[in-house]
């Protein structure tokens, strides 16, 4: 046993760090400037001590490891403690792989998009078929209730998080992530805050692909050039993924209803099978395809993988149903990526082709409050029937820097879609819940909670019912 202590306990990966800590015996304890629930009953109920504010004295002299959050830099008087007493110290995905990776068969799925999603999906699938995995994903996955599965099993799941790892490490988290399976769905320019281009995205994976030993296997999204370029770097087997004609795992006839994706299975050119998942998209049939690899290299067969992905239930906030009223359906979403967006709105479209959809975005990310992606969201956007856009988040983004909201909705307007800049939450639920009819769906999309804008549509609408 070690006693530990996590210093930016209550982030999502930090938190449920903190939890696996604990189910392997050890005496965790942390510390966070807001605590406050859910985060803090999860913790109290996994019966970890919870320290309230940053205080020098909560680094005492017995502790083992600190684990220091990416979140937290130089000047927190907890950090600098540890610096003057020289405690032992590391990053997240350190503690992860010095806890869990080394004497594990580690499943790491990366890229810019789907990461949550693809590795919930794995984990269910080879949890189903009775590998009995350890999952780590950075969302709350519904098929096991959390962020995390500790499972006795050989296969460790885990997402694998481009952004970087600490204050003293801005190397990518799945850097450390030891991979013997290594999924890359896409690469896209994201974290404009880390990054400076898409060619500073390209090393990190670059990297993370030289880390797959020689026995290992590499999947990588076939419809997605940046991703598929990674091949010529590989000492290990290779294995594609996608819709496009020759690659090893293709879908192909993909029929989108309102609850589920069918689509048609070939390895190699081989049919294997029809399969259905209960997500919406082309986009989540590659995610499901590359769990599909993934579960067939532990062993899993067809007709084990066709029945775990029937019984998938999803990651809370991607395309999550909060609730219907007044015959209006409201969605949250976590895209916040121009593609993302695109995509989760291609979907909807395609799934309820005779339904309008509204959707409501929040610019809140580091990258998306910036206006290096100005025109790509002008684009995804406009798969939209109406768009609401609120005051960019970030206000400490100069002029030149900032996302330029308004300008985003004339563009959408001289392309004939209603599109409207409405700077308050309040404004934007009252004109939502006047205007919205009978069938419409909403689509509310950030990184961040929006103000819990999602139950004051569904309360309005409600209202607007009973009158």
């Amino acid at each position: 046993m070690q006693r530990i202590h996590l210093i930016g306990i209550c982030g999502t990966a930090m938190g449920t760090l903190a939890a696996m800590l604990k189910s392997r015996g050890h005496d965790v304890r942390g510390s966070d400037q807001n605590v406050y629930p859910p985060m803090s009953d999860f913790l109290r109920t996994q019966g970890i001590t919870l320290l309230e504010g940053f205080h020098a004295h909560h680094i005492t002299a017995e502790l083992d490891m600190v684990v220091i959050g990416n979140a937290i830099s130089r000047g927190n008087v907890e950090l600098e403690e540890v610096l003057d007493r020289k405690i032992r110290y590391c990053s997240m995905p350190e503690a992860i792989r010095d806890h869990f990776l080394w004497a594990a068969r580690s499943v790491v799925i990366a890229g810019t998009h789907g990461k949550t999603t693809t590795t919930s999906l794995a984990g269910w699938l080879l949890a189903h078929g009775g590998a009995d995995p350890s999952v780590f994903v950075g969302g709350i996955a519904e098929n096991f209730d959390g962020s995390f599965r500790i499972g006795g099993g050989r296969e460790f799941v885990i997402e694998g998080d481009e952004y970087d790892s600490a204050f003293f490490d801005k190397t990518a988290k799945f850097l450390k992530y030891l991979p013997d399976i290594a999924v890359v769905n896409n690469i896209e320019f994201d974290h404009a805050d880390i990054y400076d281009d898409l060619d500073a995205i390209r090393l990190a994976f670059r990297r993370f692909v030289n880390l797959v030993p020689r026995r290992g296997l590499l999947l990588l999204g076939a419809d997605n050039p940046e991703a598929l370029a990674l091949r010529e770097l590989a000492t290990c087997r290779v294995e594609t993924f996608g819709l496009s004609a020759h690659t090893t795992w293709q879908a192909h006839d993909l029929r989108v209803a309102e609850t589920s994706t069918t689509f048609s299975l070939r390895r190699d050119g081989t049919p294997i099978g029809t399969f259905e998942v209960p997500l919406l998209g082309a986009y989540n049939v590659r995610n499901a395809l590359a769990a599909i690899a993934v579960g067939a290299a532990a062993g899993l067969n067809t007709d084990t993988m066709a029945q775990g992905l029937r019984r998938f239930r999803g990651v809370r906030r991607r395309m999550q149903l909060r609730g219907t009223a007044a015959g209006v359906s409201v969605y949250d979403d976590f895209a916040h990526h121009p593609t993302a967006i695109e995509e989760t709105l291609a979907g909807v479209r395609s799934a309820f082709p005779s339904r309008k959809v509204w959707a409501i975005f929040e610019p809140r990310s580091a990258t998306s409050c910036r206006r290096v992606f100005q025109s790509d969201f002008v684009r995804a956007l406009g798969r939209a029937h109406h768009v609401i856009l609120p005051a960019v988040f970030r206000s400490t983004l100069s002029d030149a820097e900032r996302l330029d909201a308004e300008q985003i909705v004339r563009e959408l307007r001289e392309a004939h879609v209603d599109a409207r800049y409405i700077p308050a939450t309040a404004d934007i639920v009252r004109t939502v819940s006047r205007e919205a009819k009978e069938g419409d769906l909403i689509v509310v999309m950030s990184n961040g909670g929006f103000d819990d804008i999602h139950q004051k549509l569904l309360d309005a609408l409600t209202a607007r019912e009973a009158r």
